[in-house]
């Protein structure tokens, strides 16, 4: 890439930013957007778990990454671009669009455009993979995880007054605008030739036999499932046990989502500089200790630094696993493997939203945190599986050096 290496990590936060806007609108304003138009919770949940599926599929995205060069023009940048522009152009288009009477339209539109995010994530993550020298591998997810943070940030905070100001048409076109922003950066960006070493083969999948890689997919499925099980609940505890306003609970998001960045950076330190092993093992730690204080807090007063430190854990545990991802993903199916891997940590999430809610209603909320940060032990076991080739190999120096 002819980019410097701030302006390569800018060009990756940014396409993870515009990421998180659109995440952003779709778990906090487009169910308000919707309700507003006259449609019910049940319209909701339909169109959400329709609008999801491209997050599902998207390993289909992986293997056309890796396949295929459009024209010879790269394996990633030209499908970012085409990502990108579906995505604005959806959003251009979708107040032209009334939910209420024409529903199925509107879920086709929030369809296309999620298939046109999942495509640029991907390939996003592939180029990612082919561009970042090992040693910054963990920065790199730092900017990753912190972009998309902000994007959540700025979505939560500024487009939701932009909605109660002005208009719903504004919204989405300044989403549109925010989409933008990756592209000076993108056209500069010089894809690296494909060497013969990351030429695709289906061979390559046989990594998923290996015993690491397996163990590794287990980290993440815990990982994920105990930190997003544990953030649903954050604001309904808070609401329940201080009765906090909406606006309050807007407030909160952001102070996590402040966090959020916060641990981007804490997680690309403890990859880059502390050492895989020993960064996991720390990340664990700051993990436990954020979801405890969660069920431990005394007053409203309490919740603010506390809800930071969870921010500051999630963000930790994203960064460490995405960077730990990146590190054993297979070069010849490098897009495909990885988006294998983020697919589990998706199962994972899922898991841990309905366990959390369960758990909520049937023994509280406090209770519920505590066993979120016990599940963190269930991890331990297979950090010596994921960790047993660099083991092996320390095993050889110490001989050699007797």
């Amino acid at each position: 890439m002819k980019l410097s290496k701030p302006l390569r990590y800018a060009l990756f936060g940014l396409l993870y930013f515009t990421q998180g806007t659109i995440l952003s609108y779709f778990t906090a304003l487009n169910a308000l957007y919707l309700l507003e138009r006259g449609l019910t919770m049940t319209n909701v949940g339909i169109f959400s778990s329709i609008a999801l599926i491209p997050f599902v599929i998207k390993i289909l995205f992986g293997l056309l990454s890796d396949r295929v060069s459009p024209f010879g023009l790269g394996h990633r940048k030209p499908y970012i671009f085409i990502g990108l522009t579906v995505q604005m152009i959806c959003l251009i288009i979708a107040p032209f669009i009334d939910p209420k009477n024409a529903y199925w339209g509107f879920v086709a539109l929030a369809f296309v455009l999620q298939m046109g995010m999942a495509l640029y994530d991907t390939c996003t993550d592939g180029l990612a993979l082919d561009t970042t020298p090992e040693g910054e591998k963990g920065t790199i997810q730092g900017f990753m995880v912190g972009g998309r943070a902000v994007g959540v940030i700025v979505t939560a905070s500024l487009v939701g007054l932009l909605a109660e100001r002005s208009s719903w048409q504004a919204v989405f076109w300044v989403l549109a605008g925010l989409t933008l922003l990756p592209l000076p950066l993108l056209f500069s960006a010089r894809e690296p030739a494909q060497t013969v070493d990351r030429n695709f083969d289906w061979k390559a999948f046989k990594a998923f036999k290996k015993a690491p890689v397996l163990a590794l997919a287990g980290v993440g499925f815990l990982f994920f499932l105990i930190v997003v099980g544990a953030n649903q609940l954050v604001n309904p505890f808070l609401q329940k046990r201080f009765g906090i306003e909406l606006s309050t609970a807007g407030l909160f998001t952001t102070v996590w989502g402040i966090g959020v960045v916060l641990g981007g950076a804490v997680g690309g330190f403890l990859i880059d500089k502390v050492g895989r092993r020993n960064g996991v093992r720390i990340a664990m730690l700051i993990s436990v200790a954020g979801v405890l204080a969660l069920a431990g807090i005394p007053a409203l007063g309490w919740a603010w630094p506390i809800v930071a430190l969870f921010g500051i854990a999630y963000g930790t545990y994203q960064t460490v696993y995405f960077a730990l991802a990146m590190a054993y993903t297979e070069p010849r199916i490098a897009a495909s493997m990885f988006s294998i891997l983020m697919a589990v940590t998706n199962v994972g999430q899922g898991v841990g939203l309905a366990l959390g809610g369960l758990l909520a209603d049937r023994i509280d909320y406090p209770p519920t945190f505590i066993i979120f940060a016990a599940m963190n032990l269930l991890a331990v076991p297979l950090l010596p599986i994921v960790f047993e080739k660099v083991a092996r190999k320390a095993t050889r120096h110490r001989r050699a050096v007797a």
